[in-house]
């Protein structure tokens, strides 16, 4: 071996101190160079959002806090008669299950999304859309429940008028981003099915041949709304 192919042992061994931190910086923006446009635009977009849903809670923190009239007791208004007795949030932990559930579902989807198992890939994209879909069909019945029991977003029966327009914002704008991800995870998986990222085939949102991208892309977005829906049931309905 020639002197000029030998390497001391300690250029293998990482930097450390100020070089240390420049190699970290450095790596980090190779990573993020190699993301590819519709990854970098997702992250984006979650972080926007993230910004969003943290104003709603914070306000919601705010007026649930400096309101002078009692606060209405979440395991009161948001129980079910089953059989004759009260049940509290039991339809608020189904909804709770169904949608961690379907966190599960995409993950599977997004790994045979990368072996290319485009049958599986579909399946497992509709069963999550169909778990969203379930999800939201729950929260239209829960709206339901408590506008007929008078809570309205300016009025509400229980308590404090502040809890009607907070619970409407709240879970109003995240059964949105279910109910779009419900119709973009449909369209997806159609996608997926008639084979159009193994052909190539021109459309909307189709990458490059033989890359399932956009399903991993699409799992970013539904594990972000269902961890956004973890932070609600904490805030809202357990505090």
């Amino acid at each position: 071996m020639t002197a000029s192919m030998e390497r001391p042992v300690s250029d293998l061994e990482p930097p450390t101190g100020l070089r240390g931190v420049a190699a970290d910086l450095s790596s980090d923006q190779r990573a993020f160079k190699n993301v590819s446009w519709g990854k970098a635009m997702m992250w984006i977009f979650i972080l926007s959002d993230t910004f969003i849903f943290g104003c709603f809670l914070l306000a919601y923190m705010t007026a649930r806090m400096s309101t002078t009239v009692a606060w209405p007791n979440p395991s009161e208004v948001f129980a079910l008669t089953i059989g004759g007795k009260e049940i509290p949030l039991i339809l608020i932990a189904i909804m709770t299950f169904v949608l961690i559930s379907s966190s599960g579902t995409m993950a599977m989807a997004v790994n045979f999304g990368y072996r290319r198992d485009r049958r599986k890939t579909a399946a497992l994209m509709v069963a999550t859309a169909a778990l969203g879909a379930t999800f939201v069909g729950m929260q239209a019945f829960e709206w339901s429940k408590l506008i007929g029991e008078g809570v309205r977003p300016w009025e509400n029966p229980f308590g404090a008028a502040q809890f009607g327009s907070s619970f409407f914002m709240i879970t109003g704008f995240h059964g949105t981003h279910v109910s779009i991800g419900v119709l973009f995870l449909l369209l997806m998986a159609r996608k997926v099915w008639r084979g159009d990222f193994d052909q190539e085939r021109r459309g909307f949102f189709t990458s490059r041949k033989g890359h399932y991208e956009i399903v991993e892309i699409t799992g970013l977005y539904w594990h972000f709304v269902d961890l956004v829906w973890v932070f609600i049931f904490a805030f809202f309905y357990l505090w």
